[in-house]
């Protein structure tokens, strides 16, 4: 089998590579990247040690896309992965676009030419943002809880399922990658190659880069332990707002499963998130960073950011259900190693933000 990575060298790209290394070992692993992220240079090496091709282009452009070996597969990982793109001031909307979209449609377009098989690592933005804005909850512990019993379609128990809507707003980000995901699904019933959409939560673990927009519970952990500035931004800046948590790790026996059993006859879309039990408010993580680090003050800002939302928390039934996935590395876990990377690499925010 011949896997292709995009973004393979970014942190999610770089785990998913490491991960099917070990779980494939008669695999050929590849992968391209720009290298546009700080921080992802460094992973570049310690892969083709393990003897995982790295190249260097850009999805964006078709001939770099034609210069990579023939692949059997396509896993895509290359995007902006930040909500406030194309509104952040730093992103422009075009640029947004040309990479999570234009991107995507390159990628699909090799994928035909050469008949391999599609997974897209897409995300839980692309859930519609009013009824997870206007949830109805409650504060336990520092945390929000949705109030039961739950009348939207779509939420369970277990948290947002794949039954909820999708219909914009969702952001600029969200859009890319639900237009992605539709595209996706359309260029392989189209031209007969397996695709799959792989909703995931926030993605957490040592190594992640420094961005907030990007990998809070990380940029988090990496801020307490170097003393660095912190703020809880609307809600009322008490820090209730709660996310669910999932390492990478956790993210190969299903793309393993998916790889080798294509013609499994499930949903091509699934949530993969940490779930209630991997879920947590700032609040309650800045408690954790206490314990762990000492005192450190968090300041209060009120007024909300653009496409903010008090709670989200994926829920993966049909993923559990349809390939017997289900997290296995608990947050506990998750916070300690990232913990520790901090503490070991008390420069990283500055190397990767």
């Amino acid at each position: 089998m011949k896997i292709l990575i995009t973004g393979i060298c970014g942190f999610v790209g770089n785990a998913v590579a490491r991960g099917l290394r070990e779980a494939l070992p008669r695999a050929a692993i590849c992968g391209i990247d720009n290298f546009s992220r700080r921080g992802s240079e460094m992973n570049r090496e310690p892969l083709r040690k393990l003897g995982v091709g790295v190249h260097t282009g850009d999805i964006r452009f078709p001939a770099d896309l034609a210069a990579l070996p023939k692949a059997d597969w396509v896993i895509d990982c290359a995007a902006n992965p930040s909500v406030l793109a194309g509104v952040d001031g730093v992103t422009s909307p075009r640029d947004l676009l040309d990479h999570n979209l234009a991107g995507t449609m390159n990628l699909l377009e090799h994928c035909r030419g050469q008949r391999a098989g599609f997974i897209l690592i897409s995300t839980s933005r692309v859930y519609s943002i009013p009824p997870l804005a206007g949830l109805p909850v409650a504060i336990q512990d520092e945390a929000f809880v949705p109030l039961l019993p739950i009348a939207e379609p779509g939420l369970t128990q277990n948290g947002v399922s794949e039954q909820f809507s999708t219909e914009p707003p969702l952001s600029l980000y969200g859009n890319t990658k639900r237009c992605s995901e539709l595209l996706a699904l359309e260029y392989g019933l189209t031209f007969g190659f397996p695709v799959r959409i792989n909703r995931c939560g926030v993605l957490a673990g040592a190594g992640q880069f420094g961005r907030a927009d990007q990998g809070i519970f990380s940029y988090w952990i990496h801020s307490w332990a170097g003393r660095r500035p912190l703020k809880y931004i609307g809600f009322h800046g008490a820090g209730c707002q709660v996310r669910d948590c999932l390492h990478p790790r956790d993210l190969i026996p299903l793309l393993a499963a998916q790889l080798e059993e294509p013609e499994r006859n499930v949903p091509p879309v699934q949530n993969l998130g940490g779930g209630i039990g991997n879920a947590m408010s700032l609040a309650q993580l800045s408690r954790w960073c206490r314990e762990r680090f000492g005192e450190h003050a968090v300041t209060a800002e009120h007024q909300p950011r653009p496409f903010d939302i008090p709670w989200m928390v994926l829920d993966s039934s049909r993923a559990e259900k349809d390939w017997n996935w289900r997290p296995a590395v608990v947050l506990p876990a998750i916070l300690e190693e990232i913990a520790e990377h901090a503490m070991s690499h008390p420069q990283w925010l500055d190397m990767t933000s």
